[in-house]
């Protein structure tokens, strides 16, 4: 069915009621999708608890006396001493021991805008959560300590990934890489002065002086990004490709940061820069995917909310391209694809990170419409809250194990979860249980081996399912089995939703 609204009047009536309701027009029909696999009975809480907990088992450098992922053990002791600088701490991005600054600052972002968003709803958890974002700010810190400088990789990938070995025995080099304004990088810079910023908003109260301390330094790395200009992967294609290439481009990231700095500040300097370049980098271009290196979609959302909740007239369009974005994703448009037990499906590696992305993207945007008292529209069709929200929930649902293969994906969550997830220190013997040193090539052993992994790396969510809803459960399988820090830190948000909702 499709409406015309012509009487002004009559669009507020009608868009107010939809927000009451938990459709959407000309899209009944498709309500009833995938719901066999539907259970209700999920403990969000205790799922958040976890995906906050697997940080600590990503956490490089020296452990705190609280860890609580006891199977690990200090690393990466002397890391930037190559450059003699402090790179010491920081996280190791998925199942090997390689600090990528790129994913690293994309999910400091993720994990702070969680917390703004939802952190009243977390609860006991809220300190735990902070600490994830803390572990990883200290080490943003130390990496943009030089000006016009940021490091922005730890070690060598194509060695690291010749080993099977745990963080705490590598021996590998662990050679630092950065970026300057010889070798310019706007895109790890952009996405380094928007981890700062978010996570000035997150330490805003508790911890003043700290906050005032990230958000400084997110301006400085900032203007460095905007100033010179570049894609890091330019200057650095052997060492960060293609593990992390900057695939998008820079303008996407320079949109990003200078958003959460318009957030951090409310200053007119980074909204006027909005204004004046969000054009040219790319506001209106189709984008329906949000990722580590693709962030036009998350800054469309966060600045819609500068025009539907702070009345900023002249972002009207990010609300319009939310919307468009919105549009895209929702089962049955023409450029999503769901799988037959209904999990968004990107990607055939590492697809759980577009379905966590755009969960909390569904989640952040549906609160942002209740509190303007609208809604999305899809051409003649209306998108309320409620369905957004129930889209995110089938989402995170299937995660947790509402899905063809009744597995949660989520290590230690439910029952059946991935057993031998491609993870260095999860799949060998910790150092209490084998003191001795587990050379670069004798952890191979285990890697070829069906055995489960001695450690469970508690709250990762590997990379999931193919296209039809299967999972091996295979070490070597990484596209499926790898877990990530950008998997996780979107799903914190979305869980402290669901934990309390």
């Amino acid at each position: 069915m499709t409406f015309l609204f012509s009487p002004s009047r009559l669009i507020f009536l009608l868009s107010f009621f939809l927000l009451l309701s938990n459709g959407f027009s000309s899209s009944s029909s498709r309500r009833g999708i995938h719901r066999r696999h539907h259970l209700d009975n999920h403990n969000y809480k205790d799922a958040l608890s976890k995906s906050i907990l697997f940080f600590e088992g990503q956490r490089s450098g020296k452990l705190p006396p609280n860890q609580r992922m006891t199977w690990r053990s200090n690393s990466g002791l002397s890391d930037g001493s190559a450059l003699n600088v402090d790179l010491v701490g920081g996280y190791y991005d998925a199942g090997d021991n390689m600090k990528f600054g790129f994913p690293m600052a994309f999910t400091t972002t993720m994990l702070s805008w969680s917390l703004i968003e939802f952190g009243g709803l977390m609860k006991s958890e809220l300190p735990n959560a902070k600490e994830a974002v803390r572990w990883a700010t200290d080490f943003l810190l130390k990496a943009t300590s030089h000006p016009d400088t940021i490091y922005v990789q730890v070690g060598d990938p194509n060695m690291d990934h010749a080993c099977w070995e745990r963080p705490e025995d590598m021996d590998t080099p662990r050679s630092v890489f950065k970026v300057d304004k010889n070798n310019p990088g706007s895109d790890i810079a952009g996405e380094t002065a928007a981890a700062l910023a978010a996570a000035s908003i997150v330490f805003r109260k508790c911890d003043p002086s700290y906050s005032n301390l990230l958000l400084q330094r997110a301006i400085t790395v900032f203007a460095f990004a905007d100033k010179y200009r570049g894609p890091y992967s330019a200057g650095l294609a052997p060492e960060v490709c293609p593990f992390y290439c900057s695939y998008s481009g820079y303008q996407d990231e320079l949109l990003w940061g200078a958003a959460w700095l318009h957030k951090a500040t409310n200053k007119p300097t980074y909204l006027n820069y909005i204004k004046a370049n969000g054009q040219i980098l790319g506001a209106d271009e189709f984008d329906n995917m949000f990722s580590w290196d693709n962030k036009h979609v998350g800054a469309r959302i966060l600045l819609s909310k500068e025009f539907l909740i702070q009345k900023v007239k002249s972002l009207e369009e990010y609300k319009e391209h939310a919307d468009s974005f919105i549009c895209s994703v929702l089962p049955g448009a023409s450029s999503s694809q769901y799988t037959p037990g209904g999990l968004l499906f990107k990607l055939g590696e590492s697809n759980m990170q577009y379905v966590t992305s755009t969960s909390f993207l569904l989640l952040t945007y549906a609160k942002y419409l209740t509190s303007a008292r609208t809604v999305a529209y899809c051409g003649g069709s209306v998108v309320t809250p409620a369905r957004l929200r129930s889209i995110a929930k089938k989402q995170v649902d299937y995660v947790l194990g509402d899905n063809p293969m009744k597995m949660s994906y989520m290590v230690g969550y439910g029952p059946k979860y991935p057993r031998r997830i491609h993870h260095r220190g999860s799949s060998l013997p910790s150092v209490a249980a084998h003191p001795s040193k587990i050379q670069c090539h004798d952890g191979f052993s285990m890697y070829t081996s069906q055995s489960p992994n001695p450690n469970d790396l508690v709250g990762a969510v590997v990379g999931g399912p193919d296209h039809n809803d299967q999972f091996p459960d295979e070490r070597s399988d990484y596209g499926r089995s790898e877990p990530a820090t950008y998997i996780n830190a979107p799903l914190v948000g979305a869980l402290a939703y669901l934990a309390r909702s």
